[in-house]
């Protein structure tokens, strides 16, 4: 079995695939979450899933081209995502009347006014990224902050480690 994990880092290719999966695996689970387990996502939520989709792409990238450039953009969309967490784990993390107002949602947002501010309004939060649904007993904004940092430095990792032909 170790002979065989050793055998896939060789080959960043398919490792690229699996991570790629994994992203968009999760993007599917949280739409499963959403539709059967009736958890609507909050606007944080959403851009979280877009950070997923982003290194998703970036990775099958990868799958033909793997190396320094697919390494920085799975890097960006981690550390993107991450950030994304953070800030919903701080929103979580308020008391009750601290937390600002629920405002209209993404759908609204995106319709009337300009993406810029529409970024700036999700990034300020509101009440709705306020509240706590738990999978396992954790936090999702905290299940995908863990898993932005591990498939973030399995990404890096794996696109450094491409070996390139010497040139003569």
């Amino acid at each position: 079995m170790i002979a065989f994990i050793k055998q896939q880092w060789r080959q960043p290719a398919r490792v690229n695939l699996f991570i790629a999966l994994v992203c968009f695996g999760l993007v599917g689970f949280a739409l499963v979450l959403e539709g059967v387990g009736g958890m609507e996502p909050c606007p944080l939520c959403v851009f979280q899933r877009i950070a997923f989709v982003a290194i998703g792409t970036a990775l099958l990238l990868g799958v033909f081209f793997p190396g320094r450039i697919v390494a920085a953009l799975s890097a960006i969309g981690a550390a993107a995502g991450i950030g994304l967490a953070w800030r919903h784990l701080w929103l979580q993390s308020l008391p009750a009347d601290q937390v600002p107002a629920c405002g209209p949602g993404l759908d609204y947002l995106v319709g009337v006014f300009p993406i810029t501010e529409v970024v700036g309004m999700v990034l300020s939060g509101s009440g709705e990224c306020a509240e706590v649904d738990r999978v396992l007993g954790l936090s999702i904004p905290l299940w995908t902050l863990l898993t932005y940092a591990m498939v973030g430095a399995l990404a890096v990792y794996v696109n450094l480690a491409v070996r390139r032909p010497a040139v003569d």
